[in-house]
């Protein structure tokens, strides 16, 4: 047995509780948005939601990336398999491809309306925190492997890169996804190379212009090569509104809803986000 093989589940284990505490941490320190929900239902509901994803990738999933990866590397399968390269520069590239892949994904679950239906549960959250990078529908975490699955047997990157891969992607989605306040300077130095809270909270803006920019989960070069990038959000972080205008209750908060949504029937006023379909409206808070 290897050593990833023998350590990996540790490693990321490990990985995502320090990442998280940290960044929980650092909310109840320096919030950046005031929130709209308490955290006990919604923290009850995203976590429980991780446990259910990880039992389903595991029943329904023969293999996963980092094993994916040794199986392609022993059959030679994969575009890095055709080439020598020093591991390094196969460490470089199998990630540069695996963070453009992830993006292309991110805008074919906004974009193809059966995958917005599910990827909708995401962006149904109403606050915007460290647990909301692990709030995912199950059947967009099976998705999401499989996927990943294939890019990996067709681009054949090296194991340690696809482990290496795998935690830093785990680990941004948690800081990312943080109510946390950066200064504005370490903001505008950082996301020249990587995504920060304040640029992805725009992603999360119930205003649909603002909800189909920003796709990125890592590096932000995809943003700004394809022209996907939004640097600010018209209301303000203060202001803007997160979440999608046709689920402004607390209905997101609950694991069952969450869980069934995706098979319901749409709200007749439903902004269709992922297919440009409606108009954007502000939806009315409690507080108003």
């Amino acid at each position: 047995m290897s050593f990833l093989e023998q350590y990996e589940a540790i490693i990321r284990l490990g990985t995502f509780a320090g990442i998280f505490l940290i960044m929980a941490l650092l909310e109840i320190a320096m919030p950046r948005k005031k929130r709209v929900l308490g955290r006990g239902s919604r923290w009850f509901t995203n976590m429980s939601l991780v446990l259910v994803d990880t039992l389903a990738i595991r029943l329904i999933m023969p293999i996963l990336a980092v094993g994916m990866a040794d199986y392609a590397a022993g059959r030679g399968w994969g575009l890095l398999a055709l080439v020598d390269l020093p591991m390094w520069v196969e460490i470089i590239i199998a990630f540069l491809l695996l963070d453009m892949l992830i993006y292309a994904q991110h805008i074919g679950f906004h974009k193809i309306p059966i995958l917005w239906r599910i990827h909708k549960v995401h962006h149904a959250d109403r606050d915007l925190d460290v647990t909301s990078g692990a709030r995912f529908h199950p059947l967009e975490a099976v998705i999401s492997m499989a996927y990943k699955l294939i890019c990996i047997a067709l681009i054949g990157p090296a194991a340690f890169a696809v482990f290496l891969f795998e935690v830093v992607l785990n680990a941004a989605s948690m800081f990312n996804h943080a109510n946390v306040r950066l200064p504005l300077g370490l903001d505008r130095l950082m996301r020249f190379f990587i995504v920060t809270p304040d640029m992805h909270r725009v992603h999360h803006s119930v205003l649909e212009r603002e909800t189909n920019s920003n796709y990125s989960f890592f590096l932000t070069i995809w943003d700004r090569l394809f022209r996907t990038y939004t640097a600010q959000p018209e209301q303000g972080h203060d202001g803007m509104i997160v979440g999608l205008s046709e689920y402004q209750n607390d209905k997101p908060a609950n694991l069952i809803w969450s869980l069934f949504v995706p098979f319901a029937r749409k709200p007749s006023a439903e902004t269709k986000t992922g297919s440009n379909s409606t108009k954007e409206r502000r939806p009315i808070l409690k507080s108003e």
